[in-house]
C-alpha cells in the first residue's frame, strides 16, 4: 500500500487577502473551488507548477474571528530556486518572522498567521 501526499488545509478569514498573499510571496495561484450552496464555505486550492501538491484555503463564513494556532510549532517549506531574490521580496512584503543565519532558513508569515519556512537550494 502506497500514499502521496496532496494536499494541506489553511482555514483563513479573508479569501481575497490570502490569494493575493500567497500569490505575490510565493507565486501560488488558485487551481480550483468549491464553493457551497448556500455560501457558508469556500475551498479554494492554490498551488504552482514546481509541484502537484496544494494548499488548501478554507474560508467559512461564520467563523471571522482569528484562529487559534497554539503555538504555532508548525509549518509548511518551500525550497527556492533564489534565496537572496525571496528575501528580498518578502522583507519588502514586511511577512519575515523569523531568521535563522546559522541555518541558512528563514520563516514568513501569512496574514493569518501561518509559518512558512524559506530554504535554499540544496
Amino acid at each position: 500500500m502506497q500514499f502521496k501526499m496532496i494536499h494541506e488545509n489553511f482555514n483563513i478569514t479573508d479569501l481575497d487577502r490570502s490569494l493575493a498573499f500567497y500569490d505575490k510571496a510565493l507565486g501560488l495561484r488558485e487551481q480550483r473551488r468549491k464553493t457551497a450552496p448556500d455560501g457558508s464555505f469556500v475551498i479554494c486550492y492554490i498551488g504552482n507548477e514546481e509541484t502537484d501538491f496544494q494548499l488548501e484555503l478554507t474560508w467559512l463564513q461564520e467563523h471571522p474571528q482569528k484562529y487559534d494556532l497554539g503555538e504555532e510549532e508548525f509549518h509548511l517549506a518551500f525550497r527556492t530556486d533564489d534565496f537572496a531574490a525571496a528575501h528580498a521580496l518578502h522583507e519588502a512584503m514586511g511577512c519575515i518572522c523569523f531568521e535563522n543565519p546559522d541555518m541558512g532558513i528563514y520563516f514568513i508569515q501569512d496574514p493569518d498567521g501561518y509559518w512558512l519556512e524559506i530554504l535554499p537550494q540544496e
